[in-house]
Formats: C-alpha cells, sequence, structure tokens
C-alpha cells in the first residue's frame, strides 16, 4: 500500500511538461542569458530558436545546392486549419549556404508573431530565393508540427522571464 502511495506520489514529476529541455547560456560578448531551442530538425532543413531578453532570434538552415538568401528574401509562415500567415524579412547576412534568420522582439507580454506558434500549429515555411522564381517550401509533419509546438511552448515562458 505504502508503495502504490509513493508511485502515485511521484506520478507528476513524470508529467509531460516536464519535458523542457531548453539550452541556457551566457553570451559571451554581452555577458546577458540567453535561452535556446537547440535545433529541431525538419523537412531538409532545421530551426533553431534562441531568445535573450530583447528578441526572439529564428534561424533556419536550409540544405541543397544554390540557397542564395539576401536582404530582400522573406519566409511566409503557414499555420493549421485557417489562412493566417506570418511574413518575415531575411535579417541574416547574404549568403548562398542556406542560412536564413529573422527576430521577433521580445518584451515583457510574449509578442503576437511568437503567440500564434504557441497556440497554432505551423504547417509550412515558404521561402524565397533570390536567385530563383521558385520557393523553397519546408512541410511539416505531424511529429514535426508537435515538436516545435513544444519547443516554443518551453522557451516562450523562459524568454518572457529575461526581460525585467
Amino acid at each position: 500500500m505504502k508503495t502504490i502511495l509513493f508511485a502515485i506520489a511521484l506520478l507528476p514529476l513524470a508529467a509531460p511538461a516536464q519535458d523542457c529541455i531548453i539550452k541556457k547560456e551566457t553570451d559571451q560578448f554581452t555577458r546577458e542569458m540567453k535561452v535556446s531551442t537547440g535545433y529541431i530538425p525538419l523537412q531538409s532543413s532545421s530551426i533553431s530558436v534562441d531568445a535573450d531578453k530583447r528578441e526572439f532570434d529564428f534561424f533556419f538552415t536550409i540544405e541543397g545546392i544554390d540557397k542564395c538568401f539576401d536582404d530582400q528574401s522573406t519566409v511566409v509562415i503557414m499555420f493549421e486549419g485557417s489562412k493566417q500567415k506570418n511574413t518575415f524579412r531575411n535579417s541574416g547576412s547574404t549568403n548562398c549556404e542556406g542560412l536564413f534568420h529573422f527576430t521577433v522582439r521580445n518584451g515583457p507580454e510574449t509578442p503576437f508573431a511568437v503567440k500564434r506558434f504557441l497556440t497554432i500549429k505551423t504547417t509550412q515555411f515558404i521561402f524565397t530565393v533570390n536567385n530563383s522564381q521558385k520557393p523553397v517550401i519546408v512541410t511539416l509533419t505531424a511529429a514535426q508540427q508537435e515538436a516545435f509546438m513544444k519547443a516554443m511552448n518551453c522557451l516562450a515562458p523562459e524568454a518572457k522571464a529575461l526581460v525585467k
């Protein structure tokens, strides 16, 4: 009987909400705390989301030859079950290595663009490539949608706590 009660008492420790794996580190240049999801694998690409007290930094690596991005390149983010979408311009350097990144300002309240990632599953990232008329479409599987949403739900409260 005591072992059953002990097992029941330990049950909250095994709850899924405890599965957050967020990397915390101190920025080597600014000496400020930074949190990160680490790389999340997607279809022929990956995404990493970092946050500090000023911004959320979404960084994509896209596989393939000649995936060139400049300051005119954009990503359109599509969400499940609606026609809602977000569009962001590349805020990274011009490159042909398939590196794309954009930022969203952090604040005491979670930004609206980030709230969408927390509440609605992301289905596609559609990138415009400056050396091609054809966009690069990254479609997320159901498992990738869950992994990305879970990572964002872990990261957002930690990022909010950095703003003080």
